[in-house]
């Protein structure tokens, strides 16, 4: 496996495997992997002839008094992982290289400007989407990958990555895969390493929503409001949950709706403590 530190030695890189005819993935992540980035890892191996993973924190996706600074790294153990999954390059800059401007900071952003990125997260962390969409169109322009390979978990960011595909006529298919949870449920994310053992096991109540959810549109429930109302109570039931928000939106847009059908996006965020975690499901018909 690769480990490439600059954009010019990924381009080289990708431009001798373009001389060859092979086909390009790229996993986008801020690193500190777990089974479910492996996952996405796994999916383009299975696509692609040469995989490139991207293990960057992201300093433009981070608010003033977020958690940029304190944010989990361990590159040597990503390594370790990447290449067990057939990642052919990791690309790891430092910030500089992304924003030569210096301080992690640009002057030149990728935004949509429509109300998507501003529903869900984006009414707790309004400048997040503006950094990830500059920072995947960056990448992008670097690696120039065939297919990019984004986790169903940040379903909104997902969302909005396409939207940013289609409108800027990038020829990169974006492939979605599924949410991994942990044995017990709750879906894997970085952030769960801030859990205490007593917050994890409360951090349950995530997935008991999700799946709470889950049933009622099973059992013919159409009324997205009534299905919202029962997965906030549910939540509620958790002294140690906090939520920022539960709400049922259309699958592409993002915007609200009243009720359910194929293709909606039923997505919350809630605090264990002081860890924000999301948690999300799609309903197909």
């Amino acid at each position: 496996m690769i480990i490439a530190t600059t954009t010019s030695e990924v381009r080289g890189q990708v431009q001798k495997w373009r001389q060859a005819g092979l086909t390009i993935g790229l996993v986008p992540t801020m690193g500190y992997l777990h089974e479910g980035r492996a996952s996405l890892v796994d999916k383009a191996v299975t696509l692609c002839d040469k995989v490139v993973v991207s293990d960057f924190v992201n300093p433009t996706q981070f608010g003033p008094n977020e958690d940029l600074e304190t944010y989990p790294r361990d590159f040597k153990r990503d390594c370790a992982l990447l290449e067990e999954h057939g990642c052919a390059l990791v690309f790891h800059p430092s910030a500089d290289e992304m924003y030569p401007d210096g301080n992690g900071k640009t002057d030149t952003y990728v935004e949509i400007l429509d109300e998507m990125p501003r529903q869900l997260c984006g009414k707790t962390c309004p400048i997040h989407f503006r950094g990830g969409c500059t920072i995947v169109a960056k990448l992008f322009n670097i690696v120039t990958p065939d297919k990019a390979f984004f986790g169903q978990k940040d379903a909104q960011q997902l969302a909005i990555i396409r939207r940013m595909v289609r409108d800027l006529s990038y020829g990169v298919e974006i492939v979605g895969c599924p949410i991994v949870r942990e044995t017990d449920g709750l879906a894997k994310s970085s952030r769960n390493t801030y859990l205490t053992s007593a917050e994890h096991q409360a951090a349950l109540i995530l997935s008991k929503s999700i799946f709470l959810g889950q049933k009622l549109v099973a059992d013919g429930e159409k009324d997205a409001d009534k299905i919202v109302a029962a997965m906030e109570a549910n939540i509620k039931t958790e002294p140690l949950a906090k939520i920022d928000y539960v709400s049922a939106v259309d699958g592409i847009t993002m915007m609200p709706v009243h009720m359910i059908g194929n293709g909606t996006l039923v997505a919350m965020a809630v605090y264990i403590g002081k860890v924000r975690l999301i948690d999300n499901f799609i309903v197909e018909e």
